[in-house]
């Protein structure tokens, strides 16, 4: 329903960890694996550009035809008929040729688009606690940048890869009919294409995956700083961060720059493959034609010139398929870092079935840890900060419990936790006697919800936005939905209504907005039990009420658990449990609290005079 909150210790450190990366074994069976599922198309599309390639070699052996008709006196008529051949074989092999480039760009376009719709389900599945070990930097690179990367393969590089692989093997085929000693003398140059990869392929893989790893590291800098910009702000952590997204930068840079200086010293080494084969077929062929006694005349001029023109139109297709394994270092990079999310284990709880007897929430005995940017100094692992020290809390049906306490104190630990969105390190949340485990992931979600302070407005019409939390939900419902939180008024005055188009490229809704329609969508959800961890936050003193009688209206009748940013917030609860260090420290109503001259007292006084 809304983004994930924010734990009470955040990561920190130089750099996060980076999502699994796939080898490149898995990578190819991914790719078999989704080629096989798709067998009449993938072979359609090689049938298809095999004759679009038969099409460009059928003109180059003709005019071998001609010079050995020419050499024997022919009639002039001779080039009419040649003439008509080749205009025959263009016109075939265009219209062949563009039917294979479509097909070899729905073919893959089909297996990018479920690769990109399985990374993206398995990235929403992923634990909250993974995200922010890993940084959403990473993420988003492998999603934006490796995605596009693979678009750009499949729709400008393989094409030309397949078109220009099935061209060399068919001039092959066709050097060796004419003459299979041409054939080998063609060939001669195919040992040094070889060496040349040799040499490339160890040197540029571990720098295109380097490449890769940079990129989201720079993402990561930049985005993390972008999205805490407030706080660097706040702390004069300008000058730092910059000079982190330097660094990354700098790093993606001078890798960029090898990458570049090692491809073309592997350009250097086709164009001598290429010098050495095209003069062992001339020289093969002035032997055969014009040579010793034994030899000569074996050959015609039209084959050695047939031989001679078919080696020299595979310049253009033998350099670029040397040539695009940057493209496909890179691809094949992009490719590792996708299957690599797609292959991470499940996490999901399935549940065994059983449903709540209530709407009461039970958190047990919880404890819970971050990871530090320290090492234990006896085995050097990470450090374990614990941030909460065995909670006990319970909210009774239909009640609205507040927490209180300073920041750092475990209130959106508690929110986090409780409603399902991380994992305890120990300790165990019921809902009506049930176990999260025993709900499972699904089931769960139908009784809990959370909105937090980071809400999202996704783009397209705001009834579509509001129905994600409900998608059969007709109209009236989501009109009253809005009613419910009171932004049905500023709803009625936007340009189309409730069919506006809002979110990114759309509408501008202000934060307290968004907040009322992440309340709404917890309406139309209707759970049992609602999480708000600061969900009022963002609205300012100015609309602070507004949205405060919002959350009531939208929590009535409801087990509430609310982490609260405003005090007035506690006032309004049942009952209010104050949290020091991981500790409940005191718990009680407003009133009580107030009286008894503890911390909430204190907190309550300073509240007050602002």
């Amino acid at each position: 329903m809304t983004d994930a909150p924010m734990t009470d210790a955040p990561m920190t450190g130089p750099a996060a960890e980076l999502l699994p990366i796939a080898t490149g074994r898995r990578s190819g069976v991914f790719l078999a694996n989704e080629l096989r599922r798709r067998p009449w198309l993938t072979a359609v599309t090689i049938l298809v550009g095999a004759v679009a390639a038969a099409m460009s070699v059928i003109p180059v052996y003709v005019f071998g035809v001609l010079v050995d008709r020419v050499t024997e006196r022919a009639p002039t008529s001779t080039i009419v008929t040649v003439v008509v051949v080749i205009a025959a074989a263009a016109l075939v092999g265009g219209v062949f040729t563009a039917l294979s480039t479509y097909l070899i760009s729905r073919l893959g376009e089909g297996i990018l688009a479920s690769l990109r719709e399985r990374v993206l389900r398995r990235a929403l599945h992923l634990p909250i606690s993974t995200l922010e070990n890993v940084g959403k930097g990473d993420l988003l690179s492998r999603v934006g940048d490796d995605v596009a990367v693979m678009a750009k393969s499949v729709g400008e590089v393989i094409p030309n890869i397949v078109s220009a692989l099935l061209l060399v093997v068919l001039s092959v085929v066709a050097m060796l009919g004419l003459d299979w000693r041409l054939g080998l003398a063609g060939l001669v140059a195919l040992p040094m294409y070889v060496l040349a990869l040799r040499w490339y392929l160890p040197r540029s893989g571990p720098l295109y995956a380097a490449e890769r790893v940079a990129m989201g590291r720079r993402s990561e800098a930049l985005i993390s700083s972008m999205r805490g910009s407030r706080t660097v702000r706040a702390y004069g952590l300008e000058e730092a961060h910059l000079a982190e997204i330097d660094a990354a930068s700098g790093v993606s840079r001078d890798i960029s720059i090898r990458v570049f200086g090692l491809l073309t010293r592997f350009g250097s080494r086709s164009n001598r493959a290429e010098c050495v084969g095209l003069s062992v077929i001339l020289a093969a062929g002035f032997l055969f034609v014009d040579g010793s006694d034994l030899t000569a005349g074996t050959v015609t001029v039209g084959q050695v010139t047939t031989a001679a023109l078919l080696f020299h139109r595979l310049f253009n297709p033998i350099g670029m398929l040397m040539m695009s394994f940057d493209d496909v270092q890179s691809a094949g990079a992009s490719l590792a870092r996708l299957v690599g999310v797609i292959d991470m284990p499940g996490e999901r709880v399935v549940g065994t079935g059983r449903s709540p007897s209530g709407s009461t929430l039970d958190v047990i005995g919880l404890r819970h840890s971050y990871e530090r940017n320290t090492s234990d100094p006896d085995d050097g692992s990470p450090r374990a900060h614990e941030v909460l020290h065995g909670i006990d809390l319970t909210v009774g049906a239909g009640e609205t419990v507040a927490l209180v306490g300073s920041t750092g104190a475990g209130k959106s630990t508690i929110a986090a936790i409780a409603a399902g969105s991380i994992d305890p390190t120990s300790g165990t949340v019921r809902i009506g006697g049930t176990t999260l485990a025993e709900l499972g992931a699904d089931e769960m979600r139908r009784h809990i919800a959370i909105v937090s302070q980071e809400v999202h407005v996704f783009a397209g019409p705001l009834v579509e936005d509001l129905r994600l939390a409900a998608p059969t939900a007709d109209r009236d419902a989501v009109r009253a939905a809005l009613e419910t939180v009171g932004a049905d008024d500023w709803v009625d005055h936007l340009p189309d209504g409730m069919d506006t188009i809002v979110g990114e490229g759309g509408h501008d809704v202000t934060s307290a907005q968004a907040q009322q329609l992440a309340l709404a969508r917890l309406v139309l959800a209707d759970p049992a039990i609602a999480v708000l961890d600061e969900a009022t936050a963002e609205a300012g003193s100015s609309g602070a009420r507004d949205l405060e009688s919002a959350a009531l209206a939208a929590t009535d009748g409801r087990t509430t658990l609310v982490v609260a940013h405003r005090l007035t917030q506690a006032v309004a609860a049942d009952r209010v449990v104050v949290l020091e260090d991981g500790r409940v420290l005191e718990q009680g109503t407003h009133d009580q609290l107030v009286a008894a001259g503890g911390r909430y007292a204190r907190l309550w006084s300073a509240w007050k005079s602002g």
